[in-house]
């Protein structure tokens, strides 16, 4: 899709519409392939201003923990997360809003999944407001199967499609930068797609792509949930997922912009860090041994590739 600015309207409540029913969709969903445990909902609001809905499940038969989250918050000053690469965005008022989630499954044959899109609105009086989108999906296995791999993004390509034919390659070029540990020199997991400050498409067409992404996730998803979660495992594998979880706690705290932003801007801690895994283990020195399924996990998609 070429970049043009067009002077459409920008429909902040349509956003906030989309975002709610898009939480709806996905804890439904979650809830059914479950088919045990339930998510639990606190409403919270933020005392500098908005506030939020989040949901979690919890000891489910599929899903150890889920998280989908709701939040629009706004003030005066955006924080500093959010200025640092905008930095003439200074001194103005903000709004963002956004749904957010993680899965983290019993099964340590079932990826870990997460997906997140958002609006952000920046305003001054007497200028034009400055918005963008953002979001995307990434997929994080511990025992990689290559189909559904191959599902993941081939279900990434297809949402991509209809916006151009360059998008898919740029916002999976972009998750693999992101979702990228260096001081581990090894990506989270096999990505997918992340894409921040688009605006170029003008509002209805950006607006158009998040809906696309967030609705296409349970596309993405649910069919490897639903061909993995019944893999018979033993404690070898799950103190190999415990361990491998670690790295999701790494890259959330030190690197996840989403994370630093809720944080700098007075959001609900309860709800930023409800994307860590509710158990999680680290070992010192730890390396598969050679041959192993780990080692294939290390040798074969812990590095950007093409699907």
């Amino acid at each position: 899709m070429q970049n043009q600015q067009l002077p459409q309207q920008v429909d902040k409540e349509a956003v906030k519409r989309f975002l709610l029913s898009l939480q709806d969709t996905i804890c439904t969903a979650l809830e059914r392939e479950d088919g045990a445990a339930s998510f639990q909902e606190d409403a919270w609001e933020r005392e500098a201003g908005g506030g939020g809905r989040s949901r979690v499940l919890r000891g489910g038969q599929v899903f150890e923990q889920a998280g989908v989250n709701f939040s629009h918050v706004y003030g005066d000053k955006m924080p500093g997360s959010a200025t640092a690469h905008r930095p003439e965005l200074a001194g103005r008022s903000f709004e963002a809003m956004g749904v957010s989630l993680v899965v983290h499954p019993n099964n340590p044959h079932v990826p870990t999944s997460h997906a997140n899109v958002r609006f952000f609105i920046a305003e001054k009086e007497g200028e034009a407001p400055v918005w963008w989108f953002g979001g995307g999906f990434d997929l994080t296995p511990f025992y990689p199967v290559e189909d559904d791999c191959q599902h993941w993004h081939d279900t990434a390509k297809a949402i991509c499609a209809p916006f151009g034919d360059d998008v898919y390659a740029e916002h999976k070029a972009w998750c693999d930068r992101y979702f990228f540990l260096p001081h581990r020199n090894e990506t989270r997991g096999v990505g997918g797609l992340f894409f921040d400050d688009l605006n170029a498409w003008g509002f209805d067409a950006s607006f158009d792509y998040i809906k696309a992404v967030g609705e296409g996730y349970l596309d993405a998803y649910l069919p490897i949930v639903q061909k993995r979660k019944e893999t018979a495992f033993g404690d070898h594998e799950r103190q190999f997922q415990l361990y491998r979880r670690g790295r999701y706690v790494e890259f959330n705290l030190v690197y996840d912009r989403g994370t630093l932003f809720g944080l700098q801007s007075g959001g609900r801690t309860e709800s930023i860090l409800m994307s860590m895994p509710p158990l999680v283990r680290w070992e010192y020195g730890f390396v598969p041994e050679d041959g192993s399924p780990e080692a294939k996990l290390y040798n074969d998609f812990l590095k950007p590739r093409d699907w």
